[in-house]
């Protein structure tokens, strides 16, 4: 928030934010007849399109006072998009203006009264929210003065003429020293605590309490050769302070964390193990196939991975040297002493697999980029530390932006060091110091409640220089690529470039590299994107663009994304430099889903870019299904309606390279993969703005949609039609996700910790249980059927849990796994020509695998149904006639039905592993079945070792995990959803449950309650009155069941939530036909 003061006096307390499409209105409104001459005609929706960043002031009352747009182009067309440095640097020499400190304003209206207060405000936020930014340059006719506002803040610095037509142009300069300078840095001192306290208390009194009240007064004191404290200053007033050290626990950095790709923040020494002894056979054959097939290029490679010598090192620093000198004269303010990076001989040789998403499972998409680390080795590094650490940071709120001011003055005091590492606590929010840092990935074993982040010198530098590639720059990018396991692809397509400039099927192709101090730091190589009217027609792209605002040629495609972890933080300005020099406008990533049979992802996917948490994951459209044979000539085009293999799609464009995200580092767990948990996990991970470092899915069989039936196939298992493998396709959950394959066996709220069945831990912020219920093993009653008992005669065993061996041949269905092993089985033991299958149960899924059985050509004649006697009156399908018909089928196909039927024995009691028979009480006569293969659906129930999780933790359970209307447990950290779940007895509301309602939509408003408790734009939540909180929350989403019944009939049904009850019973009500929307005819010709 500022004031502003009008000449007459009156007073606006405004704020920026970022322009919205809203806003074009009131922009138009501000419009005058000069802002046309000076800026020309403008379409105001075309610039914000294309606009790098638009910025827009508003009052208390949100009423817009003023707007300016930037781009990183000029404007009036006085230098050709892709290459405006070179003039500008013709211009003026003594003006170092590069693609990463200058923009260039192409719009900036304002309310008359307030103008040159609104102007100035604009321009310190816009040098605020980019700290790379120096310079800004306004460009308008030269015959053409700036007008009273402009004038104020920018200097002519000469005229350029126009390329296409005869007319001189004036380019007016405003530097950032002016509105928001660098920071003085130096040496701290100890009258600096008085200044440095308020700072220090406003933001926490531990230290204070801790350590006494002149903690800080002793700690600039106690400066020595190890330790130093530096301060930033403005005007002579200390307003920020950091203590740093040389001293670092290094073995506990290399138990805890993956420093692979910083080589261990060690210097190389003779003596490192990096490999396992399997691994470095493997490379030395490889290494040995590459010399054969490339000598020369390999040659290259390979002497490009020796150390510099010092004459080398020395022509490095010279440039390095003008950089320095060019930097200091940016800014007004000096920074005292400044050390440039001095060792960065080795920028290509840190792996450059660690600059992808690094943040992803090992066990995900990361796997594509990275060879899998063997479980049990770890690289041994014995050479010296190269790193020091920041141990004290604090920073008034006002000067945060400048944070990195510290960093060139902190590696002056420690010129033997390369790396600069801070540990914080991972609910910290990321401040802006810390978002120029790599943040380390810990290993599974680590337990330590802090994240590592890291930085080398070499990040410093700003000559980062983004360029098309050359045939020259192969070497280089070989050994950029060189460690990851699609180089090949990267190599092959970069070799397509320089040839002819397209790919094999011609379409144009764009190779970028990114180049600091003479290295291939990165390499990025895009086509055009072929496929965008299916792309906008299948992903809801308009969420991000007006789409008819970018031409054919201005939507990208990207292949390959690789840059150097060390300029990690310059990813967005890479992705921003391909924008301007390619002439795109968007540009679009595909992730393809993993094949089942191998690790990679299938022939179409590209190689895993280390951008991917640097786009925006784009929600899929719902498609209409044509009938296109009957619509014939007025069938949607090909390019709308053909079905290639489904994708999640990743995009960016000009608007998002200067917009941030909010990265939070909350331990988000998850338990179970039911339908609650994954609509969960979606909601997170489409929410653009934000970036969840720490998503942790555990589950049995990991993430489902890996496609082990056939599409073709029948189903054993009925449908929620939440989701299906599509779906999961166009999610690419392991993308985002950390899975982790295993049971919850326990909890520990104090630790805040869940312990899997192989007795590792998980560590937890936020636990969300979302189990579900399963089908349970039955549990046999143990008649002797010998003795003719009856149902009534036997103990009710429906409530005892099988603690037995469970035979190899009795399959509980629950998830596709399951239904895949059921199927294998059936194809080893020649189940569909010998054998009897038994079908135990009274659920929809009970019809669903006896269809699947006959239609796998198991004969109807070997398949016994067998119900046991039903806990309710309503029945599965709740219809008689689709019962009726059902039945009909089911004895048309030969199967035997047994009713009421309560299952005594295996094998007549003796050891059941495999099953041979199966012995059956009735309310009649008992019977004896002959078994190959034994099928359980009794009803769901809670597994038991997440009963006795939950229960052994001490929360409450009461048939199911009792929770409230926000989804809490008695655990303020552990919340739950789904079937498990029933709602506490002070609701009065027993018959309700999440079962009542939409899976999906339950996972979706799980994830909404909880996104309060991270996104800062949401509207803080009230609590509601004490009567509304007794009121169950009652969602609206269609409960939908379907699947293939005997005699194949497709059984859908959508119903409203609501509590089960007879359908003779609902059809009594008066508005029954008002709420059905068909009336069926004869099930043989029906559909339900």
């Amino acid at each position: 928030m500022s004031v502003l003061t009008s000449p007459r006096g009156k007073v606006e307390v405004v704020h920026c934010r970022r322009t919205e499409s809203q806003d074009i209105y009131c922009i138009k409104s501000l419009i005058r007849k000069f802002t046309c001459k000076l800026f020309g005609k403008i379409n105001i929706i075309y610039l914000l399109e294309k606009a790098n960043l638009a910025v827009t002031l508003c009052n208390d009352k949100e009423e817009i006072m003023a707007q300016a747009t930037f781009l990183d182009y000029p404007n009036w067309n006085v230098a050709k998009q892709d290459d405006w440095v070179s003039v500008f640097r013709e211009l003026d020499s003594d003006i170092p203006c590069t693609p990463l400190n200058t923009l260039f304003m192409h719009l900036f209206v304002a309310v008359d009264e307030y103008s040159v207060g609104c102007c100035k405000e604009i321009l310190r936020t816009v040098y605020k929210v980019v700290p790379e930014l120096h310079f800004i340059f306004l460009i308008v006719p030269s015959y053409m003065s700036l007008g009273s506002t402009l004038v104020t803040v920018f200097d002519q610095v000469g005229n350029i003429p126009c390329l296409t037509y005869e007319e001189d142009f004036a380019v007016h300069i405003c530097h950032r020293h002016s509105h928001y300078p660098q920071l003085h840095i130096r040496k701290a001192r100890v009258e600096d605590h008085d200044d440095l306290m308020p700072i220090f208390m406003r933001y926490d009194t531990i230290l204070k309490e801790t350590y006494g009240e002149y903690f800080l007064a002793e700690l600039i004191e106690a400066q020595d050769e190890e330790n130093h404290a530096v301060v930033c200053e403005v005007e002579g007033t200390a307003v920020g302070f950091m203590s740093v050290c040389s001293r670092v626990n290094m073995q506990l950095l290399h138990e805890c964390f993956d420093l692979g790709p910083f080589h261990g923040l060690c210097f190389p020494h003779p003596d490192d193990v990096l490999e396992s002894p399997q691994e470095l056979s493997v490379r030395r054959s490889q290494d040995a196939e590459l010399r054969s097939s490339s000598q020369g290029s390999q040659k290259i490679v390979e002497e490009s991975q020796e150390p510099v010598f010092p004459d080398t090192m020395e022509n490095i620093q010279e440039n390095i040297a003008k950089e320095a000198a060019s930097e200091e004269a940016l800014t007004a303010v000096q920074s005292g002493n400044v050390s440039e990076p001095e060792d960065i001989e080795k920028l290509s040789d840190v792996s450059t697999g660690y600059a992808q998403d690094h943040h992803v499972s090992s066990r995900s998409l990361a796997s594509l980029l990275l060879p899998e680390e063997p479980v049990h080795f770890r690289p041994i590094y014995r050479g010296a530390s190269a790193a020091f650490c920041i141990q004290l940071f604090c920073i008034d709120e006002k000067y945060e932006a400048r944070s990195l001011d510290f960093m060139n003055f902190v590696f002056s005091l420690f010129s033997d060091k390369n790396f600069c590492v801070i540990s914080l606590p991972h609910l910290t929010p990321e401040f802006i110091l810390i978002q120029n840092f790599v943040k380390m990935v810990p290993f599974s074993t680590c337990t330590l409640e802090q994240d590592l982040y890291v930085f080398h010198r070499a990040g410093l530098l700003k000559s980062i220089h983004i360029r098309f590639a050359t045939l020259l720059d192969t070497p280089g990018v070989e050994n950029l690529v060189s460690t990851l396991m699609l180089n090949k692809s990267i190599l092959e397509d970069l070799d397509h470039y320089n040839k002819a400039r397209k790919d094999p099927d011609g379409t144009l192709l764009q190779a970028f590299v990114a180049e600091v101090a003479e290295q291939i730091v990165g390499i990025a190589v895009i086509r055009n994107e072929m496929d965008i009217e299916y792309i906008r027609s299948h992903y809801n792209i308009e969420d991000f663009i007006y789409f008819s605002h970018h031409q054919r040629e201005e939507h990208g495609h990207m292949h390959h994304f690789a840059l150097n972890p060390i300029f990690r933080h310059y990813t967005k300005f890479f992705l921003k430099e391909i924008l301007r020099l390619g002439f795109k406008s968007c540009l679009y990533y595909p992730v393809y889903p993993k094949s089942r049979e191998g690790k990679f992802q299938n022939p179409y996917a590209h190689s895993l870019t280390s951008a991917l948490h640097y786009l925006v994951p784009v929600r899929p459209r719902r498609q209409i299904v044509y009938p296109l044979e009957k619509l014939g000539i007025n069938a949607p085009s090909k390019a709308v309606s053909k079905d290639p293999m489904s994708y999640a799609l990743n995009h960016t464009n000009r608007k998002l390279t200067l917009e941030p995200k909010i990265t939070v580092n909350a331990k988000i767990i998850v338990v179970g993969a039911s339908s609650v948990g994954i609509s969960f996990l979606e909601t997170l991970v489409f929410c653009s703005h934000l970036k969840f470092n720490n998503l942790t899915l555990i589950s049995t069989h990991g993430l489902p949609g890996k496609k082990l039936l056939d599409t073709e196939q029948r189903k054993f298992l009925a449908s929620d039609h939440c989701f299906n493998n599509k779906d999961y396709a166009l999610m690419s959950l392991c993308s985002w996700v950390n899975v982790v394959v295993g049971r919850m066996t326990g909890i520990d709220r104090a630790a805040k910790h869940v312990v899997l069945s192989t007795g590792e831990i998980v560590l937890y912020d936020h636990l969300i249980l979302c189990t579900g219920q399963q089908y349970q093993v039955p549990c046999p009653t143990g008649a002797d059927i010998s003795q003719h008992l009856t149902n009534r005669e036997v103990p009710n065993s429906s409530q005892q849990r099988y603690t037995g061996k469970v035979p190899c041949n009795h399959f509980t269905l629950n998830e596709e796994e399951d239904c895949f092993k059921a199927l294998t089985w059936i194809r080893n033991n020649s189940i569909t020509t010998e054998g009897n299958v038994i079908v135990y149960g009274n659920t929809i899924d009970t019809y669903t695998t006896v269809e699947t059985l006959l239609n796998l050509g198991v004969s109807g004649s070997r398949i016994h149904l067998v119900q046991p006697p039903p806990a309710s009156t309503i029945t599965c399908i709740n219809n008689y006639s689709v019962e009726s018909a059902v039945a009909d089928a089911l004895a048309a196909a030969g199967v035997t039905i047994y009713r009421d039927a309560i299952l005594a024995q295996w094998n007549d009691g003796l050891h059941p592993d495999p099953i041979y028979s199966a012995s059956f009480t009735t309310p009649t006569k008992p019977f004896r079945l002959p078994c190959s293969m034994f099928f359980s659906f009794c009803e769901k129930n809670v597994d038991y070792e997440t009963f006795k999780a939950l229960n052994d933790t001490c929360l409450v359970y009461d048939g199911r995990l009792v929770i409230d209307t926000n989804f809490h447990t008695n655990d303020i950290a552990i919340r739950a959803a789904g079937s498990l779940t029933k709602f506490s007895n002070r609701y009065y509301s027993n018959e309700w449950t999440h079962s009542n309602f939409s899976s999906k939509e339950i996972g979706f408003q799980l994830a909404a309650a909880m996104l309060h408790l991270f996104d800062p734009t949401l509207e803080p939540v009230t609590e509601p009155p004490a009567d509304l909180d007794r009121l169950i929350p009652m969602y609206k989403g269609a409960k939908i069941q379907g699947g293939i019944l005997p005699g194949s009939y497709h059984y859908l049904h959508i119903a409203k939530p609501a509590i089960p009850t007879p359908l003779e019973v609902q059809m009594a009500q008066p508005n029954y036909l008002l709420h059905r929307a068909v009336v069926p005819g004869p099930v043989p010709r029906s559909f339900y």
